[in-house]
């Protein structure tokens, strides 16, 4: 039977989760005390927040939510970063971090209702930022529309400039 402090934790995660847009775990087995500090600082700077809680604490809160299992995620001593907003940013966090400290493994995360392995984690931090790629597609659905404008432009275009040539032409021939 679990604590009453235990149920707050767990009640804790929960909340954690439901709020969340996203999560990635990591081990972070052999980091020290200053550079685990360093890493919340680096993912708190792009809405990200490191938390660490017992794996069978994190395993009860996810039963708990009927999400789906994350047991191969929660193995060895686990790093939990809880993403509000864009997890691109704390994903390339996480990612440059472990590049940095090669004690730090990026096992995996939970995004959009799903668990992704470490190797998904590595694609979503190489996607560029969500407002770049918004930016894209709204380039894209636009592109069709400005070419559009510019082939009805074109006769119009085309019968000014025939004017003002033969407008040129006259001028020409006058003086």
């Amino acid at each position: 039977m679990p604590t009453v402090d235990k149920k707050a934790i767990v009640a804790e995660i929960k909340d954690r989760f439901t709020a969340s847009s996203g999560v990635i775990m990591a081990d972070y087995r052999g980091l020290s005390v200053r550079d685990m500090q360093a890493l919340r600082v680096k993912v708190r700077a792009v809405g990200g927040e490191v938390k660490i809680y017992k794996n069978t604490l994190m395993e009860l809160a996810v039963r708990e939510l009927a999400m789906p299992s994350m047991d191969q995620l929660l193995s060895g001593p686990t790093a939990v970063v809880f993403v509000e907003g864009d997890p691109v940013a704390p994903a390339k966090a996480m990612i440059e971090f472990a590049k940095e400290h090669k004690q730090l493994e990026v096992k995996g995360g939970f995004i959009e209702r799903s668990v992704l392995g470490a190797e998904s984690m590595k694609a979503i931090a190489a996607l560029p930022p969500r407002e770049v790629l918004i930016a894209k597609l709204l380039g894209t659905l636009q592109a069709p529309a400005t070419s559009f404008v510019r082939v009805l432009n074109g006769p119009v275009s085309a019968f000014a400039r025939t004017l003002q040539a033969i407008a040129d032409q006259k001028a020409a021939s006058a003086a």
